[in-house]
């Protein structure tokens, strides 16, 4: 979560350092959860013994005190298995973009859903999964899925084949629809100075001949985590541009930038955009993360945040795929008085030249 868009809103600065302070420790629970190997429950219980430090936590947690009873064994996950999925909402203000039956329309989700955030979680995940029946994206590119999250998707959405950056903590996933893009093979690329599990994940397919590459991460979050986003988006546009010229390559993730860093990193590279900018930057998705007009984490500052971000380079041979628009999704809240998330999801449809 953070980034910048040229609309930080100062009187919320504390707020604003892009993670509330129960989102930081929901992060912290997952990375301790990740290493230890033990329960939500256990991991919050050393980390405020601890004064929230992972490490100073994990060496408690590893080198007890002889007198100490041992931790119980782990509790089993939330288990969303066992849902149905409702029939897709009919949301208002988000126009339906069906996909085309001759091909020439390209569309992706990208969503960080926010699994970390265990209310609601069912009735939440049962939300994205109604946007994916409704919208039928060819790719779905999702940040902060939990192994319980994955397993729902598996499930829920058997027409993608899902692939994962982690199996355990939190971690990132790449969904492509088996019957117009076909998975030719994938890679984890380490971001080696990472505190917070993170990594990018990428895809190499093939759609209606079209070879693309497909990239997601959820790059280190917090204002105070600033120069290693910075070295981690430099990992990022340097995968971009090595990817083979006769592809299309598509970045899509939570970025958590600020304008600014991009500014500190030297921009873009010439010959890769930024989606948002280059469809003329509509202002009715600007912003992917408003604490205004999102409620779900009780944040009492306004802060609008341009945390999600698409990044295109174009195929050598120009004008097969071409970025055509960008809508936000999860704009109405669930049954539960929820969003799906405290981010909201983009959608985003290409043109396809034939």
């Amino acid at each position: 979560m953070e980034a910048g868009g040229g609309l930080e809103s100062e009187p919320g600065a504390a707020r604003e350092e892009g993670e509330p302070e129960a989102k930081k420790r929901r992060l912290l629970c997952a990375e301790f959860v990740a290493v230890a190997s033990c329960d939500a429950a256990m991991a919050q219980r050393f980390l405020a013994e601890s004064g929230w430090e992972v490490q100073t936590a994990l060496n408690a947690y590893f080198e007890p005190p002889p007198q100490r009873t041992p931790p119980p064994p782990p509790q089993p996950c939330v288990d969303l298995t066992g849902e149905e999925t409702p029939e897709p909402p009919r949301h208002g203000g988000e126009a339906a973009s069906p996909q085309q039956e001759d091909g020439s329309m390209f569309s992706f989700i990208t969503w960080n859903i926010d699994g970390l955030d265990l209310n609601n979680l069912q009735e939440r995940a049962r939300g994205v999964c109604s946007y994916l029946a409704l919208y039928s994206p060819d790719v779905v590119f999702l940040q902060e899925v939990i192994p319980p999250y994955y397993s729902y998707l598996k499930k829920r959405a058997n027409s993608y084949e899902i692939i994962t950056g982690h199996g355990e903590g939190y971690f990132t996933a790449i969904m492509v629809k088996r019957s117009r893009v076909k998975l030719k093979s994938h890679e984890v690329v380490p971001f080696p100075t990472t505190k917070m599990m993170r990594n990018l994940l990428c895809a190499h397919v093939d759609l209606a001949g079209n070879e693309l590459y497909l990239m997601t991460s959820h790059l280190e979050s917090t204002r105070g985590h600033a120069k290693e986003r910075m070295n981690q988006l430099k990992i990022v546009l340097q995968k971009m541009e090595e990817a083979p010229a006769s592809a299309t390559v598509i970045f899509a993730g939570d970025t958590n930038l600020r304008d600014q860093e991009v500014t500190k990193c030297g921009g873009l590279p010439s010959n890769i955009l930024d989606v948002w900018e280059f469809l003329g930057r509509p202002k009715h998705c600007q912003y992917t993360w408003d604490t205004q007009a999102n409620t779900n984490l009780g944040i009492a500052a306004a802060c609008k945040l341009r945390f999600d971000r698409v990044f295109f380079r174009a195929a050598a041979e120009e004008g097969h795929i071409v970025p055509r628009s960008l809508d936000l999704l999860g704009l109405e809240k669930l049954d539960c008085g929820r969003f799906p998330s405290d981010h909201w999801g983009l959608l985003c449809s290409l043109d396809v030249i034939l």
